[in-house]
């Protein structure tokens, strides 16, 4: 099997032109055979009734007893080479064609019966002496009554134009057969390179467009055909790629940002308190450096769980009553600068990761409480195949130009800037990312005050 695969050439051209090659010489090999075995009994039965015929003309006027003393055979369909004679029972050649007078009979076979024919491939010289050498004539022999008593009526035509054709056929068919096949390899040589030519600029354009450089794109052909589809998707797919390589541009700058506020707050006060720690208040700089951890712990946290998200990890399923958890919310927003409340339809039960549900809720409520004026709701039902929660808040709510702004990571409008400055932007993305890996969305709709947010669960039941 590797010695085969080591025959195969490798080039999509060359694989093709042997393909066609082969079909052709299959196809040829084929009709060359049908023609070599129809072709030579076609001709033996058109003259062998043409043969037959020049003896039933030339039996005429030997069954009225009219023969003259040279035969002739009227050509009328027939055409120029028939020698004809008539030889008697006892073997008197009574009457012949000019081409064999003077000579013996021409066969020695008979037909077993009155008007029946006889056929044979015999020997002679041809007539008016052109050759010693005998040549093959087909003869066909017809018995007849006659006042001569009975006689045979012989026929014949020789078959070198015959041989001559045949010899020339096969010639033909064994020499332009390797040439029909080799013009058929190289029409289809030049007809695949024709058409895989824009492959190679397409691969050409591909060898240039590096990760530095995605806004480059290869070209479409105009044909139409699959090639400018796949120059097409192609383009599709670099245009993906270089939107994801500028968002993760865009997330690993913000992401620096983002962790480098806190990292340089947390050095600058403890490179002051080193300096000086006779003047330092040790309990108030313990709990900013608590407050700079605790804000660098949970950035890291949201992006090791957007990571893992984005690398489509799925985290271990069972099936959670979001009720249950949205109970636990309301017991751990008890304290909260507002109050929430709460209306839970019953179980609502859903697969999924109960810590990522559980950190979806958690998102959800603190912008809503962070961003609330007076009171916060929250409510849980069930409807049709799906799980709803709805969490509402009476503050300024979100323009609809915005509405998706705020699931891109690291945006952060100037309101949720003022309200938390210590905020990451990475909590509402987050959110619909665990949404989305959860098959369900997250979406932002009107609500009767502020902001709506609306989550989508499949249910199960």
């Amino acid at each position: 099997m590797t010695g085969l695969r080591r025959l195969v050439p490798r080039s999509l051209r060359a694989r093709l032109t042997v393909v066609a090659a082969l079909i052709s010489m299959v196809v040829f090999s084929i009709t060359s055979s049908l023609i070599l075995a129809l072709v030579p009994g076609d001709l033996r039965e058109g003259l062998e009734s043409r043969v037959e015929l020049a003896a039933r003309r030339a039996a005429g006027p030997a069954r009225t007893g009219n023969l003259p003393g040279t035969l002739s055979v009227p050509h009328g369909g027939l055409g120029p080479g028939y020698e004809v004679q008539v030889v008697a029972s006892d073997g008197r050649v009574l009457a012949s064609s000019a081409g064999l007078r003077g000579r013996g009979r021409m066969a020695s076979f008979e037909p077993e019966g009155y008007e029946a024919v006889a056929t044979q491939q015999v020997p002679m010289r041809p007539p008016g002496g052109r050759s010693e050498k005998p040549e093959e004539h087909l003869v066909a022999a017809l018995r007849v009554r006659s006042p001569y008593g009975p006689v045979t009526v012989y026929a014949a035509v020789d078959l070198v134009e015959v041989q001559r054709a045949l010899t020339l056929l096969n010639l033909l068919i064994f020499i332009v057969t390797p040439f029909a096949v080799l013009l058929v390899a190289s029409v289809a040589w030049g007809a695949v390179g024709l058409s895989l030519r824009p492959v190679g600029r397409i691969r050409a354009q591909l060898e240039e467009i590096s990760g530095q450089d995605l806004s480059r794109r290869v070209p479409v052909p105009g044909s139409g055909d699959e090639i400018a589809r796949l120059a097409s998707t192609t383009n599709a797919t670099l245009e993906r790629l270089e939107r994801s390589a500028e968002a993760q541009r865009r997330f690993v700058a913000d992401a620096s940002h983002e962790l480098r506020s806190p990292i340089t707050s947390l050095r600058l006060q403890l490179e002051a308190n080193s300096a000086y720690p006779e003047g330092a208040d040790w309990p108030a700089a313990n709990a900013q450096a608590l407050a700079a951890t605790e804000r660098l712990s949970g950035i890291v946290d949201e992006l090791l769980m957007l990571a893992r998200l984005d690398a489509g990890a799925t985290a271990e399923r069972r099936v959670v009553d979001l009720s249950r958890l949205a109970a636990e919310q309301i017991r751990r927003l008890a304290r909260a600068r507002v109050p929430v409340h709460a209306d839970l339809d019953g179980p609502a039960r859903v697969l999924g990761s109960p810590v990522q549900l559980d950190r979806l809720l958690t998102n959800l409520l603190d912008n809503a409480v962070r961003h609330a004026r007076a009171r916060v709701d929250l409510s849980v039902a069930v409807r049709d195949d799906e799980v709803v929660v709805t969490v509402d808040d009476d503050g300024t709510g979100i323009a609809p130009e915005d509405r998706e702004r705020v699931f891109e990571r690291f945006t952060r409008l100037r309101e949720g800037r003022r309200l938390d400055k210590g905020g990451s932007g990475l909590g509402l993305p987050l959110s619909r990312e665990i949404a989305a890996s959860h098959g369900g969305t997250l979406t932002i709709e009107d609500g009767p005050r502020g902001a709506r947010f609306v989550l989508r669960l499949p249910g199960v039941h």
